[in-house]
């Protein structure tokens, strides 16, 4: 990863009949994002190990796994073994998250932390330094297509103060209603990482609709003002 900024399309959007051939169209994207449901921490249901195995046998992208699961501290393991080279889990979920992200890391893999619409951004004030990807949530997660949520913003440059105040700099990941309408802005209040999924793949050309995003994101970051 070597650009600004980093596009992670959603493979929850994508033609599941025709999963490589879809990777394919994204080949130039940083990261490749996979949503694991549980149907019990949110009201839904997606993929397991064997996808994130076919995502990472297919796609030279770095593998993004984000765990909506009630047990991440359980089962994340399943997932390194499958191929995720990044696994994010949800503050509102984890038992013990300090041990989860020494544990990711003691296995080789990127760590991240998520947090809901409503979790406050000060409670990561005890991990901030710990981990190698935030990702904010600007929908409720369990469901693609959902509104982007505008408090949003105001949420991303809390972050990045909380960040500064910490010297620590990790990713800062969004994820739900990102699109070239928003991707500057997005840019521009701290956000590195951008999740998109029905944006890029109903696109006729996925890979333009990865490289606008990653343009127009760009654009907000450089001209941020603080």
């Amino acid at each position: 990863m070597t650009s600004l900024i980093n596009v992670a399309p959603s493979i929850l959007a994508a033609d599941l009949n025709h999963l490589g051939d879809d990777l394919d169209r994204v080949s130039n994207a940083e990261m490749i994002h996979v949503d694991v449901m549980d149907g019990h921490f949110v009201p839904n249901l997606s993929f397991g190990t064997p996808v994130v195995a076919a995502v990472k046998q297919a796609t030279r992208a770095l593998v993004d796994v984000h765990m909506m699961v009630t047990n991440p501290d359980e089962t994340v393991d399943w997932y390194i073994d499958a191929g995720a080279d990044l696994i994010s889990v949800h503050y509102e979920a984890a038992h013990d998250l300090h041990g989860i992200i020494d544990h990711l890391h003691e296995r080789g893999v990127l760590a991240g932390v998520v947090i809901n619409p409503d979790t406050p951004v000060s409670v990561l004030a005890g991990v901030i330094e710990d981990v190698d990807l935030v990702l904010v949530m600007s929908v409720y997660p369990g469901f693609g297509g959902q509104h982007f949520i505008e408090e949003t913003y105001g949420r991303l440059r809390e972050l990045v103060k909380l960040c500064d105040k910490h010297d620590a700099y990790p990713l800062i990941q969004v994820d739900g209603g990102v699109s070239l309408s928003n991707a500057r802005q997005l840019g521009a209040c701290g956000a590195n990482v951008l999740v998109a999924g029905s944006a890029v793949f109903n696109a006729h050309d996925p890979a333009m609709i990865v490289r606008e995003l990653r343009d127009l994101a760009t654009i907000g970051l450089t001209g941020r003002e603080e």
